[in-house]
C-alpha cells in the first residue's frame, strides 16, 4: 500500500486538524519517505515447511512434549459477513497444531450467523454459542470465556485471520519455555494488515519482547495474543473499557503477574518474532479510519490511567501527538513516582539526526539516523520505553545508585548545570562511552532496577 491511498488520506487530514501545519509536514515527509522502502509482502509458509510442522506435532504426540498445550478460540459474533466468517473458520482448519477448539459467541439477533456455522457442525472443535442479547464486545467475549476448556485462550475478532502456523508457533514457545523452566503466563506475535478481500497485506507490525515502559504508550502486544485459562477468566473484560478492551486486560495481567515492582516477572510474557495474525482493514475499522473509532483511543487512555491509580503511581496518562498512543506525566520526579527506575536518558542528536540514546545490550543504537522530527516506525521513536542501556551522555541516576556510579566509572557523579544529567566532561579524555554506558547499564539493571527512555519533545 502506497503512501497515498485513501487511509493515508484520512489519517493526514485528521492528524493536520489535531496538530497543526508544522507537525502535519514533518508527518507527511516521513510518510512519503517510508514510502520508498522496499514494499511488504506477506509470504505463507512453504507446503514443506507447514509439513515439517505437522510431523513435529506427531512426534510430540508420542514422547509427550505438547501434553497439556492447547488452546480455546473465543469469537465474539456479531452480524458477521458470511465469507469473513467462513475465511476465519478455514483459518483454524488450516492449523498445522490441531489442539485446539474454537468458541462462536453470537449475538445477532437472528439465525443468520448460524446458517453458516452449521456447515461446520460435522468438526466438534467448532463450538457455537447463541448469547440471549448484544451487551457489546466485552459482555459478549466474557459470557463465551467459561465455554473455554483449553489451557490457553486465544483472542480472534470476527473479521480477522490467523495464519496456518500461528497455533504451531504459539505451542512452540510455550514448549520451549516449559524446558527452561518457565510457564508463560501471556504470548503474542507480529501481526499485519490486510484489505477487505483478503488479497493485499500490509504494515506489517514487527514487535519488541515485553517493554514495560512502552506498553504504558502503547498497546503494541495487540495481536495475536493468547494468555493462560485461569488467568484470563480471572480478570476478564471490564465493558467500561470497550474499544480498549484487549489494552485493559493486558495492563490489569501486567499488574496481575507482579511485573511492575519486578522486571524479573517478565520472563512469564512472550513475544513470538513472526506474523501469525492478519488483521482487516475496511471502511468502518479503525485501521483504516482513525476517525470512526476515536471513543477506543480514549478508552485507551482510560485504561492505562486505571493502571497508573491501581498501581499508585502519581502521574496522569496524556494522549500524544498519534493516535492511539499515550504518555504518563508524572506529578512528580520520576525516581518518587517509580521506586522501579535506576537510569533514565534520551536522544542525542547530531545535525537533526539521532546518533544516540536507547541501545542495546551490544551498543547498538534504536533509531540511529533518524530525523529528530520524525516519530520512527509505528512512532516508536517518541514514546517513552525501557532500556537495555542508555548512554552515559544523556543519562540520569537514581541517587541511591549513585555509589555504583562512582565505582562503575572511576567519578564522582556531577550534573551538568541547571540539568540532572551526569557532567561527562568529567571523565578522563579517551573514554569509551559505548562501553562505559553498557557495563553501567548492564550492572543497575542487574540490581533489579529498569532503565527509561524517553524523548523529551514528545515527538
Amino acid at each position: 500500500m502506497g503512501a497515498l491511498n485513501s487511509a493515508n488520506i484520512k489519517k493526514t487530514i485528521y492528524y493536520f486538524q489535531r496538530n497543526g501545519l508544522k507537525n502535519t509536514w514533518y508527518a507527511a515527509k516521513e510518510r512519503l519517505a517510508q514510502a520508498k522502502e522496499a514494499p511488504y509482502s506477506y509470504v505463507v509458509p512453504s507446503a514443506e515447511e507447514l509439513a515439517r510442522q505437522r510431523q513435529v506435532v506427531a512426534q510430540g504426540a508420542e514422547n509427550g512434549t505438547h501434553e497439556g498445550i492447547d488452546f480455546s478460540i473465543v469469537v465474539p459474533l456479531y452480524r458477521t459477513k458470511p465469507v469473513f466468517l467462513k475465511e476465519l473458520i478455514e483459518s483454524l482448519q488450516a492449523q498445522t497444531y490441531p489442539y485446539w477448539e474454537v468458541i462462536l459467541a453470537d449475538a445477532t439477533e437472528d439465525d443468520s450467523v448460524w446458517e453458516i456455522v452449521k456447515d461446520y457442525e460435522a468438526n466438534p472443535a467448532i463450538r457455537y454459542v447463541h448469547l440471549s442479547s448484544n451487551d457489546g464486545i466485552s459482555a459478549n467475549t466474557n459470557a463465551a470465556l467459561p465455554y473455554a476448556k483449553m489451557n490457553y485462550i486465544g483472542l480472534l475478532d470476527h473479521d480477522d485471520i490467523l495464519t496456518p502456523d500461528a497455533l504451531f508457533e504459539m505451542a512452540e514457545t510455550i514448549r520451549q519455555a516449559r524446558e527452561q523452566g518457565q510457564e508463560l503466563q501471556l504470548i503474542y506475535s507480529d501481526e499485519d494488515k490486510c484489505n477487505g478481500e483478503a488479497t493485499e497485506y500490509y504494515e506489517p507490525h514487527y514487535k519488541e519482547k515485553l517493554n514495560y515502559d512502552l506498553i504504558l504508550s502503547n498497546n503494541y502486544i495487540c495481536h495475536f495474543m493468547v494468555m493462560r485459562r485461569e488467568l484470563m477468566q480471572k480478570l476478564g473484560f471490564r465493558p467500561e473499557y470497550d474499544g480498549a478492551q484487549d489494552y485493559d486486560l493486558v495492563l490489569r495481567a501486567v499488574t496481575e503477574l507482579g511485573i511492575p515492582t519486578n522486571p524479573a516477572k517478565e520472563m512469564a510474557i512472550a513475544h513470538v518474532p513472526k506474523i501469525l495474525y492478519h488483521w482487516r482493514c475496511h471502511a468502518s475499522s479503525t485501521a483504516e479510519n482513525p476517525r470512526s473509532k476515536e471513543y477506543a483511543y480514549e478508552a485507551g487512555r482510560r485504561a492505562l490511567q486505571s493502571y497508573i491509580d491501581r498501581n499508585n503511581i502519581p502521574g496522569k496518562a496524556v494522549h500524544l501527538k498519534h493516535v492511539g498512543f499515550y504518555q504518563v506525566e508524572y506529578s512528580e520526579d520520576v525516581f518518587a513516582a517509580r521506586k522501579d527506575i535506576g537510569a533514565i536518558g534520551s536522544a542525542l542528536t547530531k545535525k537533526g539526526k539521532i546518533v544516540s540514546g536507547r541501545m542495546d545490550e551490544e551498543g547498538n543504537v534504536y533509531y540511529k539516523g533518524l530525523s529528530k522530527h520524525f516519530s520512527g516506525y509505528l512512532h516508536r521513536a517518541v514514546l517513552t520505553q525501557s532500556a537495555e542501556a542508555i548512554d552515559i551522555r544523556s543519562m540520569v541516576v537514581r541517587e541511591e545508585l549513585r555509589g555504583l556510579f562512582k565505582e562503575i566509572t572511576g567519578v564522582t557523579y556531577r550534573r551538568i548545570p541547571g540539568t540532572q544529567i551526569f557532567d561527562v566532561s568529567t571523565l578522563p579524555e579517551g573514554t569509551n562511552y559505548k562501553e562505559l554506558s553498557i557495563k553501567l547499564s548492564k550492572e543497575i539493571r542487574r540490581r533489579g532496577y529498569r532503565l527509561q527512555w524517553y524523548r523529551r519533545d514528545n515527538g
